[in-house]
């Protein structure tokens, strides 16, 4: 009897302490990593045994979005609990302009930091560094990433599809030679991708030179791996990696290429899924598995580029059957793969369909870390803990705003149905064709794929579509109908919090 009562009281022990030790957090946000990309989301012709494994060891989400289906607003919405067009941020973060985040504002790193934990970012920032404009490349990049609350920042600071095409490392740009300084205009010097009209950034051999697409990937996982050795096991930690991976251009390490059925977009994943393999690794092998909380997200839907398409043409579907793609407010755009593995308090193999959202980060870890937020400290933000770790039928949030490249269509999504205040996908359509970007979000897309939409023919808005568009979602998850003139009662329900939240 006093074997058995030691026995239980040390298991007791051992409980309470795993559960009153602040978890560690590595929060893994994917590039343009579309709804039916991994294979516990349905993809068939990629394999993604390590994202899959997160699944059956968690818990993974069937209704999650990013509250913007583009790059800039939807990081600035995970990391501020606030939405973007609160800010009038709608499209990618342009790489002149300077830090977009008011350094006094509450971060998730900062939030982090306060409550003891080591801080790190590595991969894609693409939210402004400095106060200046145009940013002065060759000067330290103040304010940036370090002064949001990260003890470290390695990555590229813009997006790989983009100049400046450079490594930063905390503040500074590797490789600068003051004989040779990076200068706005030109084609930089190192890169195949086109840009017209002098928009490059030149100059800087030797820092464009550091730059290799193929090897983005492996650099930040040893970065990132070589920082969480470094951490002291008695020290909560807070990793922020954040993927190129499958932005295009699609640029696989060697290793990876002729890996899957879709060409080089399905071998861009297959290196994704190897990088997070990577970080679940040395989690495991520092005996931290068990009170580590992996997110692996996305920050927006799949974008039908030149090797979406290439993969379409192959039979993989980005986005699974879900109508539209990145930049655009139909389904595609936003609805997102995310899965939470929390051995310590997330029930494994198991799926929920309540509404979350990247936004709710924020709220959700405060309320780990047992902190109250202020009125004005992540205001779109909303709790979803409970959708993490109670029944896989409670717990989600009550409506969400969602905003694609056009402000016109900022849409309110409350329980099954979404509201859209125009017609169309409201997505970027600017050289929105068949090419290397593509069909962006415009109605090409829907033309080429041939999903049904019913204001929708020949990849034109018909004459008769109604002015705005309305969806439910439980009984046409694919979005195939427009019943705003069928449900005037419902319209003008959403119509009020859309309104209210746009005050």
């Amino acid at each position: 009897m006093r074997q058995f009562i030691f026995s239980l009281t040390i298991l007791l022990i051992f409980a309470t302490s795993v559960f009153a030790a602040k978890p560690n957090v590595v929060l893994i946000y994917a590039d343009d990593l579309g709804y039916g990309d991994v294979g516990c989301y349905g993809a068939t012709l990629v394999q993604t045994p390590n994202i899959d494994l997160l699944a059956k060891e968690g818990r993974r989400f069937t209704d999650a979005h990013s509250a913007s289906a583009v790059c800039s607003p939807s990081r600035y919405c995970l990391l501020t609990g606030r939405y973007a067009f609160r800010k009038n941020l709608l499209g990618p973060h342009s790489p002149k302009r300077g830090l977009c985040i008011a350094t006094e504002r509450l971060s998730l790193a900062k939030m982090f930091k306060e409550a003891g934990y080591a801080t790190a970012i590595v991969g894609k920032w693409h939210l402004g560094m400095g106060d200046k404009t145009p940013v002065d490349w060759n000067a330290p990049l103040k304010p940036g990433p370090l002064e949001l609350g990260f003890d470290y920042y390695f990555g590229i600071p813009q997006v790989n599809s983009g100049p400046p095409y450079v490594l930063v490392e905390n503040h500074s740009v590797l490789g600068l030679d003051p004989q040779d300084p990076l200068k706005y205009g030109g084609i930089s010097p190192t890169k195949k991708y086109p840009e017209k009209g002098g928009k490059g950034i030149s100059g800087g051999k030797a820092a464009h030179a550091l730059y290799v697409d193929e090897m983005l990937c492996t650099n930040f996982v040893e970065k990132a791996l070589k920082w969480l050795g470094r951490q002291k096991k008695d020290q909560p930690f807070f990793l922020y990696f954040s993927t190129t991976n499958i932005h295009h251009p699609f640029t696989p390490h060697p290793r990876f290429k002729g890996t899957s059925k879709c060409g080089l977009y399905g071998d861009f994943i297959h290196e994704l899924d190897w990088a997070v393999g990577e970080l679940m690794e040395l989690v495991e092998k520092r005996g931290q598995t068990e009170n580590t909380i992996f997110l692996f997200t996305s920050d927006n839907g799949g974008m039908l580029n030149k090797g979406g398409i290439a993969a379409w043409e192959a039979g993989h579907r980005n986005n699974g059957k879900l109508l539209g793609f990145k930049f655009g407010i139909w389904e595609g755009g936003h609805r997102i793969p995310y899965i939470v593995r929390w051995p310590a308090k997330v029930p494994a193999g198991t799926t929920s369909d309540q509404l979350v959202a990247n936004i709710d980060s924020l709220a959700t870890f405060a309320d780990i870390l047992g902190r109250n937020l202020k009125e004005d400290e992540g205001p779109d933000s909303v709790s979803v803990l409970e959708a993490w770790t109670g029944t896989p039928q409670k717990g989600g949030r009550d409506h969400l705003l969602i905003t694609p490249h056009k402000k016109s269509h900022l849409a309110v999504r409350s329980g099954d149905w979404i509201y859209i205040p125009a017609k169309g996908p409201g997505g970027f359509t600017r050289g929105s064709k068949k090419g290397y970007h593509g069909f962006g979000g415009g109605l090409e897309a829907n033309k080429f794929t041939g999903q049904k939409n019913s204001d929708i023919a020949d990849g034109k808005i018909r004459q008769d579509a109604p002015k705005a568009q309305l969806y439910n979602l439980k009984e046409d998850p694919y979005q195939t109908t427009n019943v705003y003139a069928k449900n005037p009662e419902v319209v003008e329900r959403l119509k009020k919090i859309l309104e209210k939240e746009r005050k």
